[in-house]
């Protein structure tokens, strides 16, 4: 039987992603009041990372821990990948073994091919073009703090990068409004663009962006591998930063989301991110538990009569 892959949120329907929010909420309430629930036992999860990360690693290996598999961290020094094999034989190999890989690494083709070759499910941690894990734990988190998304307004101001895609692709997902705004020439991809258009407004203004915005999302402007533009991009984002005078354009319970790691003082003010509006922590937390949610839906048997209203 075929796999089921997590690549991009439009791997799973909409019912599936809302369901999955739900679940990730019902195993967060039952971690918190010290349940034990270990459906993947004996199960491993093998990490591939050849983009380093603290909230990835942390959320996936504790994810596997508590539902009483384990995981296996294996970066581009620990691999073959590393020293020139295919992936498509990396698949192969590695997918005979565990029973589902998480990978985050630069090419989001290297995902597709790896997930073409493998007889488990495949995660995509992040690419260069998506990063659908983290917009589950966000969309769980403004549920929790706000109710549902549908029909609300959220602002993403920056670069044009693999949040704003996936921020995209959640807008038609969960049907929500899109404002994005960025400096010219660096606009989100064009063709996601065009096949949002329902969804998704862009401009070059941040006013506009988050006026009357329910949620205001940013990211740092220099992402991991674009270290020698940091002082070019610091220089033409500056007008993009989060502060408190563009933050009281937004509605006066709007929420502040990011993706950690920040760079205060840059994309965003040290008083917003660690403001009333902020809820980055209670963000980062829900990688723990929307991943969990995932790792279920996608390996345990009959996964979907587990999700109980």
């Amino acid at each position: 039987m075929t796999p089921r892959h997590f690549l991009t949120l439009l791997d799973l329907s909409k019912t599936e992603l809302q369901e999955l929010v739900t679940r990730a909420q019902q195993l967060k309430t039952m971690w918190r009041n010290g349940e034990s629930y270990i459906p993947l036992k004996n199960r491993v999860l093998a990490m591939i990372f050849e983009k380093s990360s603290t909230r990835t690693r942390v959320s996936f290996e504790v994810a596997m821990t508590h539902f009483g598999g384990s995981a296996i961290f294996l970066s581009s020094n620990d691999t073959q990948l590393g020293r020139g094999e295919p992936v498509e034989d990396t698949a192969k190999v590695v997918s005979r073994m565990v029973d589902c890989v998480m990978i985050r690494t630069f090419s989001h083709e290297k995902v597709e091919k790896f997930a073409q070759n493998s007889q488990v499910p495949v995660i995509n941690a992040l690419t260069d073009m998506y990063h659908p894990c983290q917009i589950i734990a966000d969309i769980q988190t403004f549920v929790e703090q706000r109710g549902s998304i549908q029909g609300k307004k959220v602002a993403w101001v920056g670069d044009g990068n693999n949040m704003c895609h996936t921020y995209i692709h959640a807008a038609q997902q969960f049907d929500f409004q899109l404002a994005v705004a960025s400096p010219p020439g660096y606009e989100p991809n064009e063709n996601l663009l065009s096949s949002a258009k329902k969804y998704v407004t862009v401009s070059k203004d941040p006013a506009q962006a988050v006026k009357d915005a329910d949620l205001v999302c940013t990211d740092v402007w220099a992402s991991m591998g674009q270290e020698g533009e940091q002082a070019k991009r610091k220089r033409i984002f500056q007008p993009f930063q989060i502060n408190s005078k563009l933050m009281a354009l937004a509605k006066s319970d709007a929420l502040f989301m990011h993706c950690l790691p920040a760079h205060r003082g840059e994309e965003v003010t040290a008083e917003i991110i660690d403001g009333a509006q902020s809820v980055v922590w209670e963000e980062a937390e829900n990688r723990l538990h929307s991943q969990k949610a995932l790792l279920e839906f996608l390996l345990v048997k009959d996964r979907l009569e587990q999700f109980t209203p």
